[in-house]
Order: structure tokens, then C-alpha cells, then sequence
């Protein structure tokens, strides 16, 4: 070979080289973009909104199923079922959220874990709601065997055990969906719901049938209430800037 002949090879390698150095340098960045999560939408403190409310039970609310844990020692004796929790009229767990109205917008999910506890041989709280992305930990509190089913539809469904005093389960979901069902398979009686919403405007009425969404970009929107025996209803509720407006929603058996 040549002199010049081996030049051009030499060449021709160097350049071979130099492409797919480049091409090993780009594709990571063009996978990183591709991947990265949409823009977060802002939401001025000076215009935000709050709408606040209460949901009512109108009628004789039906008698609560007594439940009986006396064949685990681990357990605290008898209880009540939660799914109907009545008081003065007013109506707890249910679920509040913002359903239609944000168009667009999208949302950081918080980043404080929202905690539920197996105590006394049941859910605490009865009714709870996380952002996608948020984490929950779950926790066994009793002196006995407890297992966390999450029978999700759009999330994974996952079902593990726990022993007391054990550490505590950490998950997080990535999927909107109402009223996921988790109940404990060693307590046929131990059952809560868990909702996934893909915004941060909800909330989980309290004995009082208090809720409060705060925060919120003026606008119109559909509020939802859902409730595990009675379903869902809806408002459309219109807050101006720095507005606050209550509404209340009601149940009747």
C-alpha cells in the first residue's frame, strides 16, 4: 500500500470513529427529551382560588354492620363498619375532587407521603387520596399478621404481607383511578379505598362533612363527590380570581 493510500485509511477510520463517538454522545440527550415529564404548570398565589363545602346526608342513614374480630387476639374486640359514616346530618369519607376544568395543566405530584395504618384491625383512614406519583406507606401498627391486596384496575395490583412492627410497605401509583379497593385477606372486614387523581385539587371529607380545595387557577369547573355506596355527583362551580365559594352536595339513602 502506498503511502497515501494508507493516509486516506487512517483518515477514513478517524472519521468512523468520530461519528459514532457523536452519535453515542446525541442519542442519550434525544432519549432523555423524549422521556421528560411535561411542564409544570404554574399557579399565581395572587389569582388562586378556593372552594369549600359540605356534604350532607339526608334521611335515616342505615344501621352500620357490626363486626366481630374477637377470633384474633391481635385485635381490639368489635367494631363498627365504616361504610356509611353518618354525623348530624353530615357525611364522611367522601371523596371531593376537581374532575373537569384544568384542561391542559399539569401538575407536580407532592412530595410528603401520605401514611395509611392497619391499627386495631383496620384501615386507617377509611377513605384517603394521592396525587400519581405520590408516595404511600402503608404500616402495621397491631401485634398480628396483616396483608395490604390493592385490587387496582389501571394501577398494578400488588398483595403482600406485613408482620408487626414490621417496615413499613412503600408504593406509588402512575394511573388515575377512583376508589381503588385494599382489604387485608388475614381480616375480611379490613377494607379502605384509595384514589389516584391526576391533579392536586381534592380532598377526603372529614366527620364533619367538611372539604376545602384550595389553590385552584380561576376558572369553571365539574366537581365531583364520590362516596363508596351511594356514587357520584356533580357541580359546576365558576371562582374568579382570589374567589372563595361554597357549595354542599347530598346524599339521600
Amino acid at each position: 500500500m502506498t503511502r497515501k493510500g494508507f493516509c486516506f485509511l487512517v483518515a477514513a477510520c478517524l472519521g468512523l470513529s468520530f461519528s459514532i463517538a457523536c452519535s453515542k454522545t446525541t442519542t442519550p440527550e434525544l432519549q432523555a427529551s423524549a422521556t421528560r415529564p411535561a411542564n409544570i404548570t404554574p399557579i399565581d398565589p395572587a389569582t388562586a382560588a378556593t372552594i369549600t363545602g359540605t356534604v350532607h346526608f339526608d334521611g335515616t342513614p342505615p344501621t352500620a354492620k357490626h363486626i366481630d374480630m374477637s377470633n384474633d387476639p391481635g385485635c381490639k374486640g368489635s367494631a363498627a363498619s365504616e361504610q356509611v359514616v353518618v354525623d348530624n346530618g353530615a357525611l364522611a369519607n367522601v371523596l371531593v375532587y376537581v374532575k373537569d376544568g384544568l384542561g391542559d395543566r399539569s401538575f407536580a405530584p407532592p412530595s410528603h407521603v401520605v401514611n395509611i395504618k392497619q391499627e386495631g384491625c383496620r384501615y386507617e383512614p377509611h377513605v384517603a387520596a394521592v396525587m400519581t406519583g405520590q408516595p404511600v406507606r402503608f404500616q402495621d401498627t397491631d401485634q398480628t399478621l396483616h396483608n395490604i391486596h390493592s385490587m387496582s384496575k389501571q394501577n398494578s395490583e400488588f398483595n403482600q404481607s406485613q408482620m408487626p412492627n414490621s417496615q413499613p410497605l412503600e408504593k406509588t401509583f402512575s394511573t388515575p383511578e377512583l376508589m381503588i379497593p385494599i382489604k387485608c385477606n388475614q381480616h375480611p372486614w379490613m377494607q379502605m379505598y384509595l384514589s389516584v387523581l391526576g391533579n392536586p385539587f381534592f380532598a377526603v371529607t372529614d366527620k364533619d362533612g367538611k372539604f376545602s380545595l384550595q389553590g385552584l387557577p380561576p376558572g369553571t369547573y365539574t366537581i365531583a363527590a364520590v362516596q363508596e355506596k351511594y356514587g357520584e355527583k356533580t357541580l359546576t362551580v365558576t371562582v374568579g380570581a382570589k374567589d372563595d365559594k361554597d357549595i354542599s352536595f347530598t346524599y339521600r339513602p
